[in-house]
């Protein structure tokens, strides 16, 4: 079965020097950009990381520092990734708690503004989860009858992300093919920010969700002690999350001023 697509989805995967979405670096990325009327472009590239892979990582993915050292960097790619992305919703194996929190990162470390509010994503391993609960190998034998010989290539794990996808389609009817449909059936929680720290309530107010002030708004906390924003911009958390933090607080001041 084929995707139901208005507008292009892109299936992408990373591979990455860690699992930290703060501090670690991509060292390979593969995007499969599909259209609508069924056509595709894909492009993989290698990336410099500017920061040494350990070793326990290079055995997994097998991209060594040596395989690297030549390679552009993200900032020098970053311009080509985002013009190939950013007419397009994502998707992804893990995506929603990964590979789009840590692309974040690092489009907005290179100064590309990436923001998600005119894309919506796609995570298949939810649907997996949600479904059958097994990994990417697992699901791709599961769904496609095929064994998945290369993984951890990004390549291969993003050609076989979209595979287990249609196969997913075909198999559960209760499934809508339609990605908006199949982005809000991924979405495990209502948060404004990738990783987390930011989160919705029932009355629809940006509440933390993380530290002493979880479950409190961020209106009330901001008010009651204005330092704490200095503080999250400061400390080691993600800067997507701390984008939308800012956003907030400049919201609340236009208001006032308003």
């Amino acid at each position: 079965m084929e995707l139901h697509l208005t507008k292009p989805i892109c299936f992408f995967d990373l591979e990455t020097t860690g699992t930290n979405v703060a501090s670690d670096r991509i060292v390979e990325i593969s995007v499969l950009k599909i259209f609508p009327n069924g056509n595709k472009e894909s492009k993989t590239w290698l990336v410099n990381p500017e920061m040494p892979i350990p070793p326990e990582v290079v055995e997994v993915h097998g991209i060594s520092n040596e395989k690297v050292a030549n390679e552009p960097t993200f900032k020098q790619l970053s311009k080509e990734i985002y013009k190939m992305i950013k007419d397009s919703d994502l998707a992804g194996f893990n995506s929603d708690r990964f590979d789009i929190p840590l692309l974040a990162e690092e489009m907005l470390r290179a100064e590309v503004d990436f923001d998600m509010k005119n894309m919506v994503s796609v995570d298949v391993q939810t649907i997996f989860h949600k479904m059958e609960k097994r990994t990417l190998g697992a699901a791709y034998k599961f769904y496609c009858d095929k064994e998945l010989t290369d993984a951890h290539s990004a390549a291969a794990d993003t050609e076989a992300t979209y595979e287990v996808l249609k196969a997913q389609l075909e198999r559960y009817p209760e499934l809508e093919n339609n990605v908006k449909k199949l982005s809000e059936f991924t979405t495990r929680k209502q948060s404004l920010d990738f990783a987390g720290f930011i989160g919705i309530n029932k009355q629809k107010e940006p509440i933390f969700t993380f530290g002493k002030h979880k479950g409190k708004t961020v209106d009330e906390v901001l008010n009651a002690e204005p330092g704490y924003f200095g503080w999250i911009l400061n400390a080691d958390f993600p800067l997507y999350t701390k984008k939308v933090l800012t956003q907030i607080k400049l919201s609340k001041l236009n208001n006032k001023l308003s």
